[in-house]
């Protein structure tokens, strides 16, 4: 039975991840750290941005939580909160980087219509340039207005223009 409940606190953490990365892309990301954001925002000619240090910042929060859930506390269950953040930004790197904007090509000929869909509602967040007026801000629960986009046939679609 234990082993349920930790399963149930790493799913939970990781659907909990999704909300917590919509607050802080919106109000953090586009708000007090915009100035480590704003590059993601606008072409870069190199293969880092700025924006890469939210990774940084995340990881350490997930290596807290595992050493606290093993050493500090008999909290165990801050080890599995761990695991689940550590999941989602394996998921948040995937989706984002390698997918969405191809850092490694990979995924270049997916179509799928959870995919397609995800992609356009990324290229609306990109195509504001600016701090503000940002919409479309989570990663992997995508608003369902973009499902009808994406279920159209291929000659009926608006052309996927690459991010930057």
């Amino acid at each position: 039975m234990n082993i349920l409940v930790n399963i149930g606190i790493v799913l939970i953490t990781f659907c909990l991840m999704e909300c917590i990365t919509w607050l802080t892309h919106k109000y953090i990301m586009h708000g007090l750290c915009w100035n480590l954001h704003e590059d993601h925002h606008n072409k870069s000619h190199s293969f880092f941005e700025k924006n890469d240090y939210f990774f940084v910042i995340f990881s350490v929060i997930a290596m807290a939580f595992y050493f606290t859930g093993t050493f500090v506390t008999d909290l165990g269950f801050f080890f599995y909160i761990g695991v689940g953040v550590t999941l989602y930004g394996f998921a948040y790197f995937t989706v984002h980087d390698i997918f969405i904007h191809q850092r490694f090509k990979l995924f270049t000929r997916t179509d799928n219509v959870y995919f397609r869909a995800l992609r356009k509602a990324h290229k609306v967040h990109h195509k504001h340039l600016g701090k503000e007026e940002g919409e479309c801000f989570g990663m992997l629960f995508v608003p369902l207005k973009y499902f009808k986009e994406a279920r159209k046939p291929k000659e009926q679609r608006v052309k996927d223009l690459p991010l930057t």
